[in-house]
C-alpha cells in the first residue's frame, strides 16, 4: 500500500457502518459491539486492538457474517453484505411516539386542528424507515445472489462475442462452448462473501480431526463448485507450499502437526479461494513466541504476493506494531482511537491507548524496572455529564473519542 495517497485516492475495501452486535441475556442486552465506525483500504493491514473481551473478536466475526448484526451495515467492494435492522425500529417508535404527542398538543391548542396532515406527515416518515428495513433485509438476503448474477454476465461479455466469430462445427467452436459452460456454471456458484475468508484464533478446534489436511482445504473449492480431483490435488498442493508445507501432508490428519503447521493449514484454507479481504484473529495468540515471528512473516509475504487486504485482531501490540499499516483500539465496544501506527504510538492520546502502551514490556531490565503501569479508569479520566463522547479528527486520520473540551485538550497535547 501506498501510504503516500491521500484516504481519497486510496480503494476502500471494506466499510464498517454504525455496527452493532447485541446478545440476548435473559431480559438484558450484551452490547458485545456497539456503533462502531470504520473503513479499510485496499491493500493494507488493518489493526484491531484491546483487551481480551472488547468486541474484537465479535467485529471480525460479525463482519464475515457468522453472526447476523443487530444494527448497522457492512459494505465490501461497495456491496452491502450486512445489515441490521435496530435502528430503522427504533426510529419508527420515536416517530410514533412524536406523533402522539403532537396530536395530543394539536388538540388541546386547537381543535379544528388538521389532524390527517399531522398523521399524513408521519405516516411518511414511518413509512420510509419501513423501506429502508426491507431494502437491509433484501441486501443481507441476495447480496451473493446479485453478485453471481454479475458474474455470469460478464463471462456472457467474455465468451459470447468470440464464439459468434467461430464457424459452426468447428473442433475449436466446441472447446469453447463447453469451457464457456463450465465458466458460467461455476460463476453461479460465486459468492460475494466468498472473496472474504477468516483465519482463527485456535489452531486446533479450528481444524476437523476427522478430515485430512486434503479434505479441510478442499471443502471451499468444492462448495464453489470444482468437481475435477486432479484440480483440486493441484491447487491444495499449490496453497501447502505457498504457507511452507510440502504435498505429502496432504493425506495426514491435523493431530500430526505441531500448533505452528496447524495455523498454517488453517492459512491454506483460507487463501485456497483466492480471497481479497482477510481476518485475521488473532493468528498466532496460541502459538509458542519462536513460532509467532515465522507465521507473521508468512501472513506478509502471502500478504504482498496476493495483494490481500487483512484486518489483524490482536493484543499483542509490539506485534500490531510491526504488522499494521493503521491501528483501532476497541474498549468496551467501541473504538476510542483510530490512527496509522507509527502516529498513535508516537502520540496515543486517549486514557485508554497510554494504558494499553504502558502494559507493553520492555526488553531491556533497567528500562523495565523503572516503567510505570498507567491505570484506565474510565470515571475518572472523563467527565460526559455535560456533552458526551463522539469520535473526532484530532490531526489529519487521528481520531479520538472524546467530547468538545477533551478535544481541545488533544489538540493542545500534539502541539507540543
Amino acid at each position: 500500500m501506498n501510504n503516500n495517497q491521500t484516504p481519497t485516492q486510496r480503494e476502500v475495501i471494506l466499510k464498517v457502518d454504525h455496527l452493532e452486535q447485541f446478545f440476548k441475556m435473559g431480559p438484558r442486552s450484551l452490547k458485545a459491539v456497539n456503533d462502531v465506525n470504520f473503513e479499510i483500504y485496499k491493500g493494507e493491514v488493518f489493526g484491531l486492538v484491546g483487551e481480551s473481551g472488547c468486541g474484537k473478536t465479535t467485529t471480525g466475526r460479525s463482519i464475515i457474517r457468522l453472526y447476523n448484526i443487530t444494527g448497522g451495515s457492512v459494505y465490501f467492494k461497495g456491496t452491502r453484505i450486512g445489515a441490521g435492522v435496530r435502528r430503522y425500529k427504533e426510529r419508527i417508535n420515536v416517530l410514533k411516539q412524536q406523533l402522539n404527542n403532537e396530536i395530543l398538543e394539536a388538540k388541546a391548542q386547537n381543535a379544528d386542528a388538521d389532524l390527517d396532515e399531522i398523521k399524513a406527515k408521519y405516516a411518511e416518515l414511518i413509512q420510509e424507515q419501513k423501506r429502508e428495513i426491507k431494502s437491509a433485509k433484501f441486501d443481507q438476503k441476495h447480496c451473493d445472489r446479485e453478485y453471481s448474477k454479475a458474474q455470469v454476465a460478464k463471462v456472457d461479455d467474455l465468451y459470447i462475442p468470440r464464439l459468434e466469430e467461430l464457424p459452426d462445427g468447428s473442433e475449436e467452436k466446441a472447446v469453447l462452448v463447453a469451457e464457456y459452460k463450465e465458466a458460467r456454471r461455476l460463476a453461479k456458484k460465486d459468492t460475494i462473501t466468498s472473496k472474504i475468508q477468516m483465519i482463527f484464533q485456535d489452531p486446533i478446534a479450528s481444524l476437523n480431526p476427522r478430515m485430512t489436511v486434503r479434505e479441510i482445504i478442499a471443502e471451499g473449492l468444492i462448495i464453489r463448485g470444482i468437481k475435477d480431483k486432479k484440480i483440486i490435488d493441484k491447487e491444495v498442493y499449490r496453497v501447502l507450499e505457498m504457507v511452507g508445507l510440502v504435498p505429502e501432508h496432504a493425506g495426514r490428519y491435523p493431530h500430526e502437526f505441531s500448533g505452528g503447521q496447524r495455523q498454517r493449514i488453517g492459512i491454506a484454507r483460507a487463501i485456497v479461494l483466492n480471497p481479497e479481504f482477510i481476518i485475521a484473529d488473532e493468528p498466532i495468540s496460541a502459538l509458542d513466541v519462536s513460532i509467532q515471528a515465522q507465521v507473521i512473516n508468512l501472513l506478509n509475504e502471502i500478504r504482498e504476493r496476493l495483494g490481500l487486504t487483512i484486518l489483524f485482531i490482536a493484543h499483542d501490540l509490539s506485534v500490531v506494531k510491526y504488522f499494521s499499516d493503521r491501528i483501532a483500539v476497541m474498549y468496551y465496544g467501541k473504538i476510542v482511537e483510530l490512527s496509522t501506527s507509527d502516529q498513535i504510538f508516537a502520540h496515543p492520546l486517549h486514557p485508554y491507548t497510554k494504558s494499553l502502551f504502558s502494559a507493553i514490556p520492555l526488553p531491556d531490565p533497567r528500562s523495565e524496572k523503572k516503567r510505570k503501569r498507567i491505570t484506565y479508569n474510565p470515571l475518572v479520566a472523563h467527565d460526559y455529564t455535560v456533552e458526551g463522547p463522539t469520535m473526532r479528527e484530532v490531526a489529519p486520520g487521528h481520531f479520538v473519542y472524546c467530547n468538545e473540551t477533551e478535544y481541545q485538550q488533544y489538540l493542545e497535547e500534539l502541539k507540543k
